[in-house]
């Protein structure tokens, strides 16, 4: 839940006025298994919604990595074969 918590701080720092986190630092988050997180913080406090980037981009690579999840759990307990 690193991208959650990523999303509220820079929000917060927004309203505030304050030095953001930078998008390339956000993206390098989701790509490394946060974009869940940073999905469910965007809906939930409204935060980069308007960027399309990231509008699009964190929901799908969100469900890429719950699939990629999904997939290795699966390959573990012998599922798959």
């Amino acid at each position: 839940m690193w991208g959650l918590l990523l999303m509220f701080t820079d929000k917060k720092r927004a309203i505030k006025h304050r030095h953001r986190i930078s998008e390339r630092n956000l993206w390098m988050i989701a790509l490394l298994g946060g974009a869940t997180g940073m999905t469910i913080g965007m809906k939930l406090i409204r935060h980069k919604t308007k960027h399309k980037a990231f509008a699009i981009g964190f929901p799908i690579l969100a469900l890429i990595q719950i699939g990629f999840v999904i997939f290795i759990s699966q390959l573990i307990e012998g599922v798959i074969m």
